[in-house]
């Protein structure tokens, strides 16, 4: 794979992470350096490595977990 074919899927992952967390904190009226979007960033980070690619897959993974403890512990 070519390097510049390897920089759009990082680019690509890391867009669909950030866009994610700062839709999710947006919505919630969180910010993005407090405790809480710091345990969403790491949340968010957990989803994208248990297999979640896009920014809708995540935000919906975060949603369905919203409310519970496991997104702040």
């Amino acid at each position: 794979m070519s390097q510049s074919a390897t920089s759009c899927v990082m680019f690509d992952d890391v867009e669909a992470l950030s866009g994610a967390l700062f839709s999710w904190c947006a919505e919630r009226s969180i910010g993005l350096r407090s405790q809480a979007g710091v345990s969403a960033a790491g949340v968010v980070i957990d989803l994208f490595f248990a297999g979640y690619r896009t920014q809708d897959e995540i935000l919906g993974a975060l949603s369905d977990r919203d409310g519970s403890e496991m997104l702040f512990s």
